[in-house]
């Protein structure tokens, strides 16, 4: 990761000063925020449209990452509004330093991460997204919320983006390629902060059905339970504790 990006994402958590003392005690109702949100939401209902490969002879089971990314640039794959407000509350309630999101896309999910982050007034999300056109439409979309300064939006495979974020982690959101949830959530263990929560999306996707056997046995450290938003989510929670059954 460049040294300045490795920076930004260390010496932004001790606080976000961005939102000043108003009587609106939830930034997600600003009205520069609900409408970059209904905008985006908006664009996203139309996903279904959107040719799923945009280069001829690609297919999803013998594409790498990069490539699924790239030929899906035009769709959002946003998370539903009652699981956006749902991050919402667990990062309010939980009050963590450090955020990291796996999956940016156009930034829907990371308006609700920094939103609560700015209205706890302590914290800064890191984000990351393996493709160009999303991380700037991305960040665009947080400027224009008027958010951007709580958060660093990464450019490339989070594999390697994330291996330089320091501990600990108070909260990861899981919602990128679901093969890649599992690997990337075992590099992050180490820097765990006991009592961290993990956020899965869309776990009623077969794709995730290995991560979900790996956080629901309690040997691997992990007390989980699934959440009814739209396609699911799983929240779990680091216990740091493994073996214990």
């Amino acid at each position: 990761m460049p040294k300045k990006q490795h920076e930004t994402s260390r010496t932004a958590v001790e606080r976000c000063p961005l939102i000043p003392n108003t009587n609106v005690a939830n930034t997600l109702r600003r009205p520069q925020v609900k409408a970059v949100l209904d905008r985006l939401f908006a664009a996203a209902a139309h996903d279904d449209e959107t040719p799923d490969w945009l280069r001829p002879g690609l297919s999803w089971e013998t594409a790498t990452a990069q490539e699924r990314a790239d030929a899906s640039e035009a769709t959002y794959m946003p998370i539903s509004r009652k699981g956006g407000e749902l991050l919402y509350i667990l990062v309010r309630a939980r009050r963590p330093k450090t955020v990291v999101e796996f999956g940016t896309s156009y930034g829907i999910s990371a308006i609700y991460l920094v939103a609560a982050i700015a209205d706890n007034g302590i914290g800064h999300v890191v984000s990351t997204e393996l493709n160009g056109a999303k991380v700037l439409a991305a960040r665009a979309n947080l400027e224009e919320a008027r958010l951007a300064e709580c958060v660093t939006i990464l450019l490339g495979d989070a594999r390697t983006t994330l291996k330089d974020i320091p501990g600990p982690i108070d909260f990861v959101l899981l919602d990128g390629w679901k093969d890649l949830c599992l690997p990337l959530l075992r590099s992050l263990e180490s820097r765990l902060a006991v009592g961290a929560l993990v956020v899965a999306d869309d776990i009623n996707l077969p794709s995730l059905s290995g991560y979900l056997d790996y956080v629901r046995d309690p040997s691997n450290g992990y007390v989980s339970v699934a959440f009814p938003v739209e396609d699911g989510m799983e929240i779990s929670c680091w216990t740091g504790e493994r073996g214990v059954r």
